[in-house]
């Protein structure tokens, strides 16, 4: 797998934040093979800003070298990028007075290296192993995605489920150590934050850090660290913005299945008409999937619970897709981009509607549930013949139906 060096912004904010005391002006030589006339640009990562800024800049020579300045007070990651290219060729980090980089874009193992900054070189052995077993998991959830599409039973597949979570226990594991046990503090976070982000890519079948996981290791960090100012700014923004995911799980109502007497009065009886609009602003209903059984799954991308069960929609959906049986999801969700990024995320590859308007939605007084995720499962005749089906029990109904 080629190197990712653009990492997910969540990681590059929690590592920019992460700052330790430097020697202030720095100075990055190297050489960016055929880069020969091409300006080559200097990127700061910021703590306050998902963009990177451009600190220094320079027109590589007709050997291929250039020569960058930077002058920080305090540690943080730098990105280095060829001019009409949006992805950076390395990433160093400015623990030291002179760095040198020797760039080749051809090699998509090892396209760069670094000397003369110890923090640097840990930083890219540790994205190198993260892509090394990333690479693993995307194997497997490919070969797994292959023969359930070639209709191997899911009760076949679970030598290949226990290798595939093996690896992910060992990746995760990794991951620790790495926090508990690095001499940087910009490299401890970095890892916790890249993980979490790698995990919320449902398809790699990586579990995340638990918030009171996540908590004990940036508490733990906080302390190997006691002098680093970044990290308790850092835990003071994670703190705040626990208590803003509080706030809003205050306000759904603690129904695990969803299911209030208003949607259990449902049962039996032709699924009430709702009409949203999918992601490309084009309307799409409830009733235009008349004649075929349909799963319309009540979800939305904040929702934790939602996003643990969309795997289980995902099986349910590859396994009983050809047999006239599809999934209509309905989200709660305000942020499109939020919306539509989860769909890409989860692999939710069916028709998808919403008014992004949260628990303001039509959808809520439609069906009367209380809480997501819900679902209801209508048959071709546009009857609901059940609700609130989830894991085994959502597998197990559509076999009964589906024979």
């Amino acid at each position: 797998m080629k190197r990712t060096l653009l990492l997910p912004v969540a990681a590059i904010v929690l590592l920019a934040a992460c700052q330790t005391k430097t020697t202030g002006a720095f100075t990055v030589d190297g050489t960016y093979k055929g880069a020969q006339g091409a300006t080559i640009y200097l990127e700061e990562t910021s703590f306050n800003s998902n963009a990177p800024v451009i600190v220094d800049s320079a027109r590589a020579d007709a050997k291929d070298h250039f020569t960058l300045k930077g002058n920080r007070t305090e540690e943080t990651q730098y990105l280095l990028r060829v001019a009409g290219s949006r992805d950076p060729f390395a990433t160093v980090i400015n623990d030291a007075t002179q760095i040198h980089v020797s760039a080749d874009p051809l090699n998509n193992e090892h396209p760069f290296t670094v000397e003369g900054s110890p923090a640097s070189k840990a930083l890219t052995s540790h994205i190198d192993a993260n892509n090394r077993q990333l690479s693993t998991l995307v194997a497997f959830a490919r070969q797994r995605d292959s023969l359930t599409r070639a209709g191997v039973a899911d009760s076949l597949l679970g030598g290949l489920d226990r290798q595939r979570q093996e690896a992910a226990s060992t990746f995760k594991s990794y991951t620790r150590n790495v926090i508990q046990q690095s001499n940087s503090a910009a490299l401890s976070v970095f890892a916790l934050g890249s993980y979490q982000a790698y995990a919320a890519n449902r398809m790699l079948g990586v579990d995340p850090f638990t918030r009171e996981e996540f908590n004990a290791l940036l508490n733990e960090t906080v302390s190997r660290f006691p002098k680093n100012s970044g990290l308790a700014e850092l835990k003071a923004t994670v703190t705040a913005q626990q208590q803003q995911q509080d706030a809003r799980a205050a306000q759904q109502p603690a129904n695990p299945d969803g299911i209030s007497a208003a949607s259990a009065a449902l049962l039996g009886k032709p699924a009430p008409e709702l009409s949203l609009t999918d992601p490309e602003g084009k309307p799409l209903s409830v009733a235009s999937f008349r004649g075929k059984w349909v799963l319309v799954d009540f979800w939305a991308s904040w929702c934790g619970p939602c996003r643990a069960e969309n795997p289980n929609v995902v099986r349910a959906y590859q396994k009983y897709k050809n047999k006239n049986f599809t999934v209509l999801g309905v989200s709660l969700d305000r942020d499109k981009e939020s919306w539509t990024a989860a769909i890409r995320q989860d692999g939710l590859t069916w028709p998808h509607m919403s008014d992004l308007q949260y628990w303001n939605s039509k959808a809520v007084p439609a069906y009367g549930f209380e809480g997501i995720p819900f679902n209801v499962l209508v048959n071709p005749e546009g009857t609901i013949v059940a609700m609130g089906l989830r894991g085994e029990a959502l597998d197990a109904r559509l076999a009964q139906e589906l024979k």
